[in-house]
């Protein structure tokens, strides 16, 4: 089998990625990133979720976005918008995938991994800029540039499975897989149990998903 570094957040979409890559026959190394987000029992929920879907190893590495700020997601003074809003919101976190897939491209490289996998989506989404796929296409082609590994000619890729699928056609897709949302937390107020907020705009997001795939929400509200 080979190995693959799979981005787990905790939340809906990552759990489907990982999800996706096991039933493709990839070796599952997750990794999970502990920025100083103010949802943290993300963390507990991907650590579920790497447990329920057998991975091989599951890494939380610590960095200090928070110490950055300028997001909703990481500093407790920026509200938490609960309402939907125009243009990129302020629970964008800056360059926090690029800084994401640049430690997974790291472990990939000690791990002999070929291939990346990013729970992304450009179709039921906040508008992120990092989530586009101008921006997967990017940084893959910077990691075929700056790494041993691509410059010594082995091609290195990064899926992003769910990048044009809706929010009900990824939930379909992990039911099939055998994923069990239950276990997930998306909201980005979460507390320290994991009961999501159910008005901001992950929660809308995933309760509108639920609705639209004709499957019962098993998200625990507050």
């Amino acid at each position: 089998m080979k190995p693959a570094v799979i981005l787990l957040s905790g939340g809906l979409d990552s759990a489907t990625v990982l999800a996706i890559a096991r039933e493709a026959g990839y070796a599952c190394h997750a990794l999970s990133l502990d920025y100083g987000q103010r949802h943290t029992a993300e963390l507990a929920a991907a650590a579920r979720v790497a447990k329920s879907l057998g991975v091989v190893e599951h890494r939380v590495i610590r960095i200090g976005l928070g110490d950055i700020g300028g997001s909703a997601l990481t500093d407790a003074s920026i509200a938490v918008p609960e309402s939907p809003t125009t243009g990129i919101p302020v629970t964008y976190v800056p360059a926090r995938n690029t800084v994401m897939l640049a430690l997974a491209l790291a472990w990939a490289e000690v791990l002999g991994s070929r291939d990346l996998f990013i729970g992304v989506n450009a179709v039921d989404y906040s508008g992120y800029p990092d989530c586009r796929p101008e921006f997967i296409a990017a940084f893959e082609q910077m990691a075929n540039l700056a790494t041993r590994a691509g410059v010594e000619g082995a091609r290195l890729r990064v899926h992003a499975p769910l990048q044009h699928l809706s929010k009900a056609q990824i939930i379909r897709r992990g039911i099939e897989l055998g994923v069990e949302y239950a276990q997930t937390v998306s909201c980005y107020q979460a507390d320290a149990e994991g009961l999501a907020c159910g008005r901001c705009d992950a929660c809308r997001l995933r309760r509108e998903g639920f609705r639209a795939a004709g499957v019962a929400d098993p998200t625990r509200y507050g």
